[in-house]
């Protein structure tokens, strides 16, 4: 998996190929990207995955760039303490817009 770190595409106009917001709790978005024939997280000046604090973040801060697709997933520890199914091994990705103003 290739690390793209965001001062990288911070100034230059990028496309990409595919952009998914991974969603945690406590409003925590890490960002997956898939530019040319390379795919993997986006990564922060401390090489750490840059995370996001909302989705407004996330769409302002590719604003710059053409995104093709973008796709957003979310994860949860809950549903099995809640009584329901286990998650199924295919998390289901729902359309994500990047326009603005959102």
């Amino acid at each position: 998996m290739h690390k793209f770190y965001f001062r990288n595409i911070e100034d230059t106009p990028t496309t990409i190929e595919y952009l998914e917001v991974q969603s945690y709790e406590m409003n925590v978005y890490l960002v997956y990207l898939s530019i040319g024939n390379q795919s993997g997280m986006l990564y922060d000046k401390k090489d750490k995955p840059m995370r996001f604090f909302s989705a407004g973040h996330i769409r302002e801060t590719f604003a710059h760039c053409h995104v093709q697709k973008a796709v957003m997933k979310h994860d949860t520890p809950y549903d099995e303490m809640i009584g329901n199914p286990p998650k199924s091994k295919e998390q289901m990705a729902l359309p994500f817009s990047m326009d603005l103003p959102y």
